[in-house]
């Protein structure tokens, strides 16, 4: 086999037209941003801008055919303690993870990868995102002063574009199993010394068969071990149909994480989702009030999938030498993370507690 040849590395850097500063995406105009001198420019339209997103052939990349286009190489740095691989410049080798928190000190490395095929740019400030984590954390009973202290300070926060895959599919499946249908049967038993009559549920089953279809659009799935599935799962619904054709600019100003999950692995639990959903499509074509399922054969075929960057703003909190992450989506604003526990606090919660509960009992055995 011969050597093909690759991508040549890509900086993700935009001069200012003005002033030479570099541009950033700005999330209010959806244009690119000197912090300079204040120059905007439009994000200019890619080489499908006007079409849909195009998917990818899954066998294609199985066998590795796909278009040499479709690959590209960027340097990462990989954080020692949650494995996080994070796109930098080619000249910075000493970051924290914006993961974690974790000072990374290590040579930078470089990745190859399936280019990613589209990007939802972020549509929230970092002010916005720290205000909408400010309204979280207050919200929370039992928290150390130290993190309501941290949500007042504006620590920056970090926005990362996180990798995902979609995934699309044709299926048909054959299922065998039974359908019941609930009667009742009545029955004589003794209550409190009499006869009562009662009516008992009972249940016939009857053999059934058939086939379901369905076609899979964009099923989701995380493609980052950096950041636990609650968090990200918790950070849906994304809208998806807003997804851009893949431009280098909507990163200007952010990173972006490499993938972690590979494709295969990526397809693997993508099939288990639309497992899930077949199942309950399967229940719904026996009908009745009750169904057994024996036996589900799908066929699945024209698969195709996307790399895909969502916008997700970052804030690692260090608390008595533990790490606490709080994660917003870079879209609607939706919250998720990671909270200390105040003993302090929970201490003289339950004291008072007790009081409270002390008192009453007292007032009550006077009254008695």
């Amino acid at each position: 086999m011969t050597d093909t040849p690759t991508a040549p590395l890509q900086e993700h850097r935009f001069p200012c037209e003005q002033c030479g500063a570099d541009y950033r995406f700005d999330p209010q105009s959806g244009a690119l941003t000197c912090a300079h001198c204040g120059h905007s420019q439009e994000v200019r339209a890619g080489p499908w801008e006007g079409a849909s997103l195009r998917e990818l052939d899954f066998d294609a990349a199985q066998a590795q055919a796909l278009p040499e286009t479709q690959m590209e190489e960027t340097r990462v740095l990989s954080c020692p303690n949650c494995a996080a691989q994070v796109e930098y410049d080619p000249q910075i080798h000493a970051k924290e993870c914006p993961f974690c928190a974790t000072p990374v000190v290590t040579d930078t490395g470089i990745h190859r990868h399936i280019k990613p095929r589209g990007v939802l740019p972020f549509a929230l400030t970092e002010e916005a995102a720290r205000d909408a984590m400010k309204a979280w954390l207050g919200r929370l009973w039992f928290a150390p002063n130290g993190l309501q202290d941290y949500a007042r300070k504006g620590r920056k926060m970090q926005g990362i574009y996180v990798p995902y895959w979609t995934f699309d599919a044709e299926t048909t499946s054959d299922y065998r199993g039974e359908r019941g249908t609930v009667y009742y049967q009545t029955r004589t038993v003794m209550r409190d010394g009499k006869r009562t009559q009662v009516r008992v549920p009972k249940v016939r089953w009857r053999p059934a068969s058939g086939r379901v279809a369905r076609f899979f659009d964009d099923v989701l799935v995380l493609a980052s071990h950096s950041l636990p599935k609650r968090f990200t799962d918790a950070l849906e619904p994304w809208d998806l149909p807003a997804l851009e054709p893949y431009r280098p600019e909507f990163l200007a100003g952010f990173r972006a994480e490499g993938y972690a999950v590979t494709l295969p692995e990526g397809h693997d639990e993508a099939r288990q989702k639309m497992a899930r959903v077949i199942e309950r499509d399967v229940r719904f074509d026996i009908g009745g009030d009750r169904q057994r399922i024996h036996a589900i054969d799908t066929d699945i075929r024209d698969v195709t999938f996307k790399h895909v960057l969502l916008p997700v703003w970052l804030a690692a909190y260090r608390y008595r030498g533990e790490t606490y992450r709080f994660v917003v989506n870079g879209r609607t604003g939706r919250v998720q993370g990671e909270r200390p526990w105040s003993v302090v606090k929970i201490a003289i919660a339950v004291v008072l507690g007790l009081v409270v509960a002390g008192a009453i009992g007292f007032v009550v055995a006077q009254n008695q």
